[in-house]
């Protein structure tokens, strides 16, 4: 793909002046590093927990986003879809905080070594918003050299950026606080609002509720168009964009559709298949969608 305009100015800036959020910036100025492939920072892995290895099977697959759902029992954080499936055994520490932390020390201070571009850890809040905020936000001091952390509205890049999803009475505790370790999944209608990048650096929805397109024929002129707005709009305010419920059954219309969110320049593919997004964006990046 092309570089945008907007892209030349933050390569010119440098990294140390653009926002760790603007991805499609990360992503223009990150060369080969010897023969390690790049990561694919635009792959997210939906429902993380749920694969063999939680975040090891995403990382190997170079993934540049990670998803864990996690309910508060007692004063644990534990990763589950639903509560019939908690597992005191699969806290948030053990799946990943600790994992991150161990590889950031093996990688030289990075989640991908040769890579400063953070890692998102998305971490969904099933349960009461405030509360389980407040129980994460003691657990992400803990880690607190692993994390972006936000300090009187300044943003300080870490290895691994935290963005809070689901419940959203997580909000409000998040923006009375001078320090944050995480930031919040915005919507788009926070797009007219005054909160910024460093609050809310990302932007996400329900594909659904926005395109009644599938993948299926010819992509609307009118619905290509909302998308580009929409992402236009989020960038142009240094936010990234995320969809969920696109097609993620392997076929021709899933391919189609992550092809039209690529062509956009949404920052995140939704996905249970990690070989297949990797296989997909590999071919993409090498121009045989």
């Amino acid at each position: 793909m092309a570089l945008t305009t907007r892209r030349r100015a933050l390569t010119t800036l440098g990294t140390a002046l653009a926002a760790p959020f603007a991805l499609p910036a990360a992503r223009a100025t990150a060369g080969e590093h010897g023969r390690r492939p790049r990561p694919l920072w635009r792959a997210h892995a939906h429902n993380d927990y749920e694969h063999p290895r939680p975040l090891l099977d995403a990382l190997d697959h170079r993934f540049g986003s990670v998803e864990a759902d996690i309910h508060l029992v007692g004063d644990r954080l534990l990763v589950a879809h639903d509560p019939g499936d908690l597992d005191p055994s699969r806290t948030l520490e053990s799946l990943y905080l600790d994992p991150l932390a161990a590889r950031v020390r093996a990688q030289h201070g990075s989640v991908y070594r040769g890579h400063r571009t953070p890692l998102q850890l998305l971490v969904d809040i099933k349960t009461e918003g405030a509360s389980t905020y407040l129980e994460l936000h003691r657990r992400l001091r803990r880690y607190r050299h692993l994390f972006t952390t936000c300090v009187d509205g300044r943003v300080l890049p870490g290895p691994v950026t935290a963005v809070v999803s689901g419940d959203r009475a997580a909000r409000a505790p998040m923006e009375a606080q001078r320090v944050r370790h995480a930031f919040y999944d915005g919507r788009p209608a926070d797009l007219g609002g005054p909160a910024r990048s460093s609050l809310i650096p990302l932007i996400s929805d329900n594909w659904t509720l926005h395109f009644t397109w599938r993948g299926v024929g010819a992509f609307p002129a009118a619905e290509r168009q909302k998308l580009r707005d929409l992402v236009g709009a989020a960038h142009g305010r240094g936010q990234a964009v995320r969809f969920w419920a696109t097609p993620d059954l392997p076929g021709p219309a899933r391919d189609a559709l992550w092809g039209e969110l690529v062509a956009a320049d949404v920052d995140h593919l939704n996905t249970d298949d990690l070989a297949g997004l990797e296989t997909f964006l590999d071919a993409y990046r090498r121009g045989k969608p």
